[in-house]
């Protein structure tokens, strides 16, 4: 009996102590995970406005590029007029921008509700897979808008018609910089569409 009195208190009191522990290191743990989960869902809502910010700049810039001026061509001088609606690679970056723009606004509402709910922004797998294919398919639409919209080098052939003007940018230079301007925000549309996929990588492969 006395060797069970010494033996049998140790044993409780090595036990309480190890409880205790592993309890506050799962709450540790626990805590972590959702300060994790709720930075991961902050960036979601940054990326989803400044996508929103940057589609509408490109928007913006490009519909109001339009300028006409004068070019001088054997001693007379020619009117000429350029407008982002004679291409049609300008009018395509024009309405992919406007429904990349939609979806951002879309997914910024989401979102921002369910952290103002303290909700996780991507409740489920199905949800997750949904958001990456949309995020997908709106990044190659912009990056094939971008691109389109880079190949045209005049105005000859888009933002000029009936008239011949070798060198453009020098009577219209500031259509010029405003195109620059939109397809610079579009690719960079293009980018923070990739990282909001990235993100939805992260969260499939955790989940």
């Amino acid at each position: 009996m006395t060797n069970e009195q010494k033996n049998g208190p140790p044993e409780v009191g090595i036990q309480l102590p190890e409880t205790k522990v592993a309890g506050e290191e799962s709450l540790i743990v626990n805590g972590r995970r959702r300060i994790g989960h709720r930075k991961t869902d902050i960036m979601h809502v940054i990326l989803r406005l400044l996508c929103l910010l940057t589609c509408v700049t490109a928007l913006s810039v490009m519909v109001t590029a339009k300028q006409a001026s004068t070019i001088s061509l054997y001693g007379f001088s020619i009117p000429v007029v350029s407008k982002w609606s004679f291409s049609h690679s300008f009018e395509y970056l024009v309405g992919v921008s406007a429904a990349v723009a939609f979806h951002s606004l879309l997914q910024l509402l989401i979102n921002t509700s369910r952290v103002l709910r303290k909700s996780p922004v991507i409740p489920s797998r199905n949800h997750a897979w949904l958001v990456f294919a949309a995020d997908q398919i709106f990044a190659y639409a912009m990056l094939s808008a971008g691109s389109a919209a880079s190949g045209v080098t005049n105005l000859n052939r888009t933002g000029i018609r009936h008239s011949s003007l070798p060198n453009f940018c020098k009577p219209l230079h500031s259509f010029c910089n405003r195109v620059a301007v939109s397809i610079a925000f579009t690719f960079f549309s293009c980018f923070l569409l990739a990282a909001s996929a990235v993100l939805d990588v992260v969260w499939l492969s955790k989940h």
